[in-house]
């Protein structure tokens, strides 16, 4: 059995729907850091974990379960590697917070190519206003390559330390 991080602690299992699972894949896991914040990934496709991803680094800071999807905005980024285009869409989220005070609530339409040797990455955050009152309990600073691995084995998983 695995377990995911979830706001008010670790949950096992969960509701189908947004905290829903893939067969038995979590969406993410919470893990232990001493100073930061680390966590895993998972998804079915890399499209899928980079979208896990984004909820997990989301849920070191609210309850992304508890945010209205009122507010889209269209995010595009582009690396040299599958690890640079995370950290860039990582800190993309950090970014709209920061300046728009946009909550996550959701990760969508996630697309990934390649061409050329760069990677791109297209996306639809969901969200709301942080003005509507939801609950900030943690800043990210930033995503970094700290500790990062991208792996596949019959899906993706993907290891992310943040900055707090």
């Amino acid at each position: 059995m695995r377990w995911f991080g979830s706001p008010s602690g670790l949950a096992r299992d969960g509701p189908p729907g947004r905290l829903g699972y893939n067969g038995a894949m979590p969406r993410y896991e919470i893990l232990p850091h001493p100073a930061d914040g680390k966590f895993r990934a998972y998804g079915p496709t890399l499209a899928e974990a980079f979208a896990n991803a984004a909820l997990a680094t989301a849920s070191l800071m609210w309850d992304w379960t508890t945010v209205q999807p009122r507010i889209a905005v269209s995010v595009r980024v582009s690396g040299q590697d599958r690890e640079q285009l995370l950290v860039k869409f990582l800190n993309e989220l950090v970014y709209l917070f920061e300046t728009r005070d946009l909550v996550l609530a959701a990760a969508e339409d996630v697309r990934i190519a390649t061409r050329d040797g760069a990677w791109t990455l297209e996306a639809v955050f969901r969200g709301d206003d942080l003005a509507a009152g939801y609950e900030v309990y943690g800043l990210v600073k930033a995503a970094t390559y700290n500790e990062m691995e991208i792996a596949e084995n019959g899906g993706f998983v993907l290891q992310v330390v943040v900055d707090m």
